[in-house]
């Protein structure tokens, strides 16, 4: 049996401690949310229970979780749709060439160089000069397209490149019309990459802080939202916030993952 080298295992000690220390910090979140009434926000845990999930569905003393939450879920929502349709619509004419395609390429791409807080205060001061109130649904959802659509964008030009033309022009030849060929042809081919763009356009507005920290108005989305309770809010409840968010993030990539499986087979 061949002794393995001293390197093996000191890459497999590096390794797990980079396994520490990327999961350890949310275990010690999921660990703290799950104590009684008595709960505390540092170790030792006292005594375990459920008393704190159930505290993020009621009011706080500052501030709200489950209204901040259906903001941020409806401005994800919001966000996939609207990421979906631009960067298909943009990809499909990228295929052929245009005058200013190079131009309008990279000015596309720019806003994922520029800061994030540059971004938000551009916005921000762009909506005072029009005298527009600044709010999560006009200037906030701005703000998030400015970072989804970049990478939706660059995730369909690489699914068109590899894309067979053959089909549509079989398509075109069975006597289907552009819209028919889409419909028929094209949509089910790219809908599985579809899924996955969805899912990251929704993650990416849905933890989003820096580029809507200037433009969100009056009413915080959830990021926001608990950044502000993390100087009022002293209890487990945001530990407990935490947890249920994880939760909700893997269900979201579990039936995203399972869409994804069904549509590939079919």
């Amino acid at each position: 049996m061949n002794k393995r080298p001293l390197a093996f295992y000191l890459l497999s000690v590096f390794f797990g401690l980079f396994v520490l220390f990327l999961y350890g910090p949310m275990l010690a979140i999921f660990t703290l949310s799950l104590q009684g009434p008595n709960g505390a926000l540092t170790f030792p845990v006292r005594s375990f229970g459920f008393y704190w999930l159930g505290q993020v569905f009621q009011e706080q003393r500052v501030g709200s979780f489950i209204e901040s939450f259906q903001r941020s879920f409806s401005l994800g929502i919001l966000v996939v749709a609207i990421a979906i349709t631009v960067s298909v619509m943009a990809s499909m004419a990228f295929r052929s060439q245009f005058k200013g395609a190079r131009s309008l390429f990279y000015l596309t791409i720019s806003s994922l160089v520029v800061p994030g807080v540059l971004i938000s205060l551009g916005i921000g001061i762009t909506f005072q000069v029009l005298g527009i109130q600044t709010n999560w649904f006009s200037s906030g959802l701005g703000a998030h397209l400015t970072w989804t659509v970049p990478f939706a964008f660059l995730i369909m030009l690489g699914v068109f490149n590899r894309f067979n033309p053959f089909y549509e022009e079989a398509a075109r030849d069975l006597g289907a019309g552009d819209i028919r060929t889409f419909q028929e042809v094209v949509l089910p081919l790219i809908l599985p990459s579809l899924i996955g763009i969805a899912l990251l356009s929704f993650t990416l507005s849905y933890d989003e802080f820096v580029r809507t920290s200037l433009v969100s108005g009056q009413n915080n989305t959830l990021p926001l939202e608990i950044f502000g309770m993390t100087t009022n809010v002293t209890s487990p409840a945001l530990y407990a916030l935490g947890t249920l968010t994880t939760l909700f993030s893997i269900t979201m990539i579990a039936v995203g993952f399972g869409a994804y499986k069904l549509l590939s087979r079919q």
